[in-house]
């Protein structure tokens, strides 16, 4: 069977419910275990900030569960995947105000991990995708608005390692000053990859250079690096995306690879 998230199908209030409960109920196991492991995200208390565990941890879960369940919500997602629809994990931004790991179902959003931003909220939230507020991350434009605001951040353009920059454009800036490279995630990745380095060319060209005492806090840790020459080389980080992109390296997963084993060498930050 072809399988298609343009799956359309209309479940009921009712329906909806039983979805959500069921949902809540994977999230609450998933919990259970994962509580005793991530207690904190920096200063804040689990859930908060720890969305990306949940959703991984449900998302394993319902692969458990689904096969043989009995219960009524898990029967309904089991239909929708038996008439074609996929499961995936999604991330991406969340009403333009901050970045969400979340699930999707045919033309159904599902968030089970909708109070790690605010733990007030519904641990779940089960809608139409079209109405959900959810967009996917296509350009550093759009993700720099969202990061400025989410994380309380002041973003500059990379020019420190300008031979990580197109993959990793951004160094950020937190309020007491503690900075970090960035963004190193799957998504973003992808993005830049399938753009041939035009959107990180794009920000680049935007975003003001790092303040000089960030940039001489990152020289004098990476002199405690072993050599390599990705994080070692200067130049000017445009011109770095063009000459990836001449030597196609968009297309060559290998040398991502090299590009995010000497991002993991940085230290996460300072």
């Amino acid at each position: 069977m072809t399988q298609s998230n343009d799956l359309k199908t209309t479940w009921s209030s009712e329906q909806v419910d039983a979805v959500v409960k069921s949902l809540a109920y994977l999230r609450l196991l998933a919990d259970l275990d994962l509580v005793p492991r991530y207690p904190h995200f920096g200063e804040k208390t689990y859930p908060l900030g720890r969305c990306k565990e949940i959703r991984d941890a449900v998302f394993i879960l319902l692969q458990e569960k689904l096969p043989q369940s009995t219960d009524p919500g898990l029967i309904l997602i089991r239909d929708m995947l038996s008439k074609g629809a996929v499961l995936k994990k999604i991330w991406g931004s969340l009403r333009g105000e901050y970045f969400q790991n979340a699930m999707v179902l045919g033309d159904w959003y599902l968030d089970v991990s909708n109070d790690t931003v605010n733990p007030n909220k519904p641990r779940v939230e089960v809608l139409p995708i079209a109405t959900s507020g959810f967009s996917d991350i296509s350009s550093f434009e759009q993700f720099v608005k969202v990061a400025r605001s989410y994380w309380n951040v002041k973003v500059y353009r990379n020019d420190i390692f300008p031979a990580l920059a197109p993959f990793m454009p951004m160094i950020y800036v937190s309020e007491n000053g503690t900075s970090w490279v960035g963004e190193a995630n799957d998504d973003m990745l992808s993005m830049v990859m399938n753009n041939q380095f035009f959107s990180a060319e794009s920000i680049l060209s935007e975003l003001p250079s790092p303040p000089e005492a960030i940039v001489n806090n990152w020289k004098k840790a990476v002199l405690q690096l072993k050599n390599n020459s990705l994080i070692h080389m200067q130049g000017d980080p445009l011109a770095f995306c063009e000459e990836y992109r001449t030597k196609q390296y968009h297309l060559d997963s290998a040398f991502r690879d090299r590009v995010v084993m000497a991002f993991l060498e940085l230290p996460r930050n300072l």
